[in-house]
């Protein structure tokens, strides 16, 4: 059996990316319901249904290959769109981001892919994620060029974090230079079970920041909840993120509730402090969950000789991780952001 009918058949496309770890001979066919399948490499897939549609959505997951809840959450979507059990009413690409990292269980091979994107994979140095990197640039672009007339474009990247968090499921906002944010999008991810934000106020090489940035694609990275195993996902705690992007994606319009400032936690970053010594240290557990606050004074990280101090009261953690390359971010720090002129 090729692979094209076995896909047709089962719908699988996560096995057949995991098998085909680098590449995949692109194909294309058309479902019953004549929606346009196309393959265009391993771990991207994306669906055209006939008709007029008005929005192009990217959906991406495993951009780092152990945070499988997302995984899991976009292969049961894209096996019920090939078997008939969901009808699309919008274009959607979908990407397995780094298919060599899920089959080993780590976040990556040779390098974070989440800080390769906007041009960040142009570096001397060259690795299998870097050239990933460049090659999900080049699909999503084609992805947006193709839709013809005023599109509506948006880019949700889901992960999951490598530690707890007070807040058990929260969304990145890209920074977006000037431009105000956007309460319908709030209301999205409240949808999806998100009511806790965080703004960036600085440009990025994120994936959903590269989305942002280049195409002015309404984009987040979604954090839903703590790294785990396949098959070790409580996956009725995404049944609201599941049912927000089918209806998405099979969907004219999502209508949402009136939208209520009291129902968000919203945050904007404080600082980013980044490991520039090999001798760097946090002062708290590994357990220490993400937004943990600290008070004013106390110490928050040691980079070589320099020592960092909360500047704030309440001043709080971010993804620390004190593993990663020299010039990375090792750390952010983020204070509350109250709903304002800011936001329409």
């Amino acid at each position: 059996m090729t692979y094209l009918a076995e896909l047709k058949q089962s719908g699988d496309f996560l096995t057949i990316t995991r098998n085909n770890e680098f590449t995949l001979e692109p194909v294309s066919f058309t479902l019953d319901n004549g929606t346009l399948v196309e393959v265009h490499d391993t771990g991207v897939i994306q669906f055209t249904p006939v008709g007029e549609t008005t929005k192009d959505i990217v959906l991406s997951s495993a951009v780092h290959g152990n945070e499988t809840a997302p995984i899991e959450i976009c292969d049961e979507l894209i096996q019920h769109i090939i078997t008939g059990r969901l009808a699309l009413v919008q274009r959607v690409l979908f990407i397995f981001g780094n298919p060599k990292s899920i089959n080993i269980g780590q976040r990556f091979v040779d390098e974070n892919l989440n800080r390769l994107f906007n041009g960040a994979h142009n570096q001397e140095t060259d690795n299998p994620e870097k050239v990933r990197a460049q090659k999900l640039e080049g699909y999503v672009r084609a992805f947006f060029e193709q839709g013809s007339g005023e599109r509506y474009r948006c880019h949700y990247d889901l992960h999951t974090a490598i530690r707890g968090s007070k807040n058990e499921k929260f969304a990145v906002y890209p920074f977006l230079h000037g431009k105000p944010w956007k309460k319908s999008q709030l209301q999205f991810l409240l949808s999806c079970g998100v009511n806790t934000v965080l703004m960036m106020r600085s440009a990025a090489t994120t994936f959903s920041y590269f989305s942002s940035y280049q195409f002015g694609a309404d984009a987040f990275t979604i954090e839903l909840g703590q790294v785990k195993p396949f098959g070790e996902n409580n996956m009725a705690s995404f049944a609201k993120t599941k049912e927000t992007l089918k209806a998405l994606i099979s969907q004219e319009k999502l209508e949402y509730k009136e939208f209520n400032a009291d129902e968000f936690e919203l945050f904007t970053v404080h600082r980013t402090i980044n490991r520039t010594q090999a001798e760097f240290s946090f002062p708290f557990a590994d357990s220490a969950e993400n937004f943990t606050g600290f008070s004013k004074g106390e110490l928050l990280a040691t980079d070589g000789d320099k020592q960092y101090f909360a500047e704030v009261e309440g001043e709080a953690i971010i993804f620390p991780n004190a593993n990663v390359a020299l010039g990375q971010r090792a750390l952010l720090t983020v204070i509350p952001l109250e709903v304002d002129e800011n936001f329409i």
